[in-house]
């Protein structure tokens, strides 16, 4: 029928307006920005890495591996690596990003660079709040605006985050067993007696002369 999607659209409008009368989830319309419509925990804006502690250069989890970047489809990620190494969160000592910037005039929000990082150390934001007056460098993004703490990974994403946070557990209780069961069998190695050293053998008796050739 024509017209029948303009007549459905007009229909749903009309249930809205009336129902906003006698329904509070009928009102769809928020006063922004003195109101806000709270955040779905799936949503998504652009990334950011996520930093351990309250020291975004000590605690911060990544590696400078660069397979974000490298998986990057519009190639907005730029990284440095570090020519030195700090401890990471099982205390291993690790590269780091001298330089990470992400180019948010160029990012395509698709979570790839999410997906492939093995450190769990970029993830997705949900502020959508970035507008700026300078559209270039205002919309690349440095390694210290990008960095915000664990705690505000949790707060906006709290199912993905206790995930996270157990298999991170897991892993550093494993790290520890494992080096202390190392530190203990280098402790046992060096506790244990030493062999006696073998009795040394009696020097060999010389051989005889060669005898005289007959004439």
């Amino acid at each position: 029928m024509l017209g029948e999607g303009i007549l459905k659209g007009m229909a749903e409008t009309a249930r809205n307006f009336i129902g906003s009368y006698v329904k509070e989830d009928r009102l769809t319309t928020v006063q922004y920005p003195e109101e806000r419509l709270p955040q779905k925990e799936a949503a998504r804006n652009f990334p950011f890495l996520v930093f351990d502690g309250n020291d975004p250069h000590a605690g911060m989890r990544c590696v400078a591996c660069q397979i974000c970047e490298k998986e990057c489809p519009p190639q907005c990620i730029y990284i440095t690596k570090s020519k030195d190494r700090k401890p990471d969160y099982i205390g291993k000592p690790q590269f780091y990003p001298s330089v990470f910037d992400i180019d948010i005039s160029v990012c395509m929000s698709c979570q790839i660079c999410v997906e492939v990082c093995p450190f769990e150390a970029i993830k997705m934001d949900t502020d959508y709040e970035l507008s700026t007056d300078n559209r270039f460098g205002g919309l690349l993004l440095d390694k210290n605006k990008l960095a915000k703490s664990a705690d505000y990974y949790r707060k906006i994403h709290p199912t993905e985050a206790a995930e996270v946070d157990g298999k991170l557990n897991a892993e550093k209780v494993k790290a520890e067993a494992k080096a202390k069961a190392d530190a203990e069998a280098k402790a046992k190695a060096a506790a244990a007696p030493k062999p006696a050293a073998a009795p040394a053998s009696p020097p060999a008796p010389p051989a005889p002369a060669p005898a005289a050739a007959a004439i």
